[in-house]
């Protein structure tokens, strides 16, 4: 009996060394703490909201050409036909250029993402590596977004400690 306990109680002190220490963070909550993360996400939605208003009114514009084009195209000579439909075609080819140039995934867009969050975020993973190093923390795990946390005590949650860390 001796020797079932001492093994059994060996046995639990190993599997107790080799337990893991976790935690969680929430990164959307912790962003939307920072005032400088709010303030370039404004800048970057101002922008996005420009550029949606110049796209719009490139389409309306188009629109309007081709409509007219289509009420006098039973009478124009057939030179007059080509001219205006590579005008309209050209404007269209414009309108892509636009478009890749500002919401594109090297657009200004993406590049003022780029500029204004990306060091914001890079400030919230390194003080996370910070607090993992610090608390011995095998795994942090993010519950923003699409995660697959089914289910997180709140005693585990972090989000709070990394703004602090963070100064806010």
């Amino acid at each position: 009996m001796k020797k079932i306990t001492l093994t059994l109680l060996a046995s639990i002190f190993a599997l107790a060394s080799f337990a893991q220490k976790y935690a969680y963070v929430d990164t959307d909550y912790i962003l939307k703490n920072i005032p400088e993360y709010i303030a370039a996400q404004k800048t970057i939605d101002d922008l996005s909201e420009k550029y949606q208003k110049e796209l719009e009114a490139k389409k309306a514009m188009i629109n309007k050409k081709y409509q007219l084009y289509q009420a006098e195209e039973l009478l124009l000579p057939s030179e007059m036909k080509k001219k205006k439909q590579d005008e309209i075609f050209a404007l269209e080819d414009d309108l892509v250029k636009f478009q890749q140039e500002k919401f594109g995934v090297e657009g200004e867009i993406f590049q003022k993402r780029k500029e204004l969050v990306e060091p914001i975020q890079n400030k919230v993973y390194a003080a996370i590596k910070e607090l993992a190093s610090v608390g011995n923390y095998d795994f942090i795990f993010d519950k923003a977004g699409s995660s697959n946390i089914l289910y997180a005590d709140p005693k585990n949650d972090k989000s709070k400690r990394i703004l602090k860390n963070l100064g806010y």
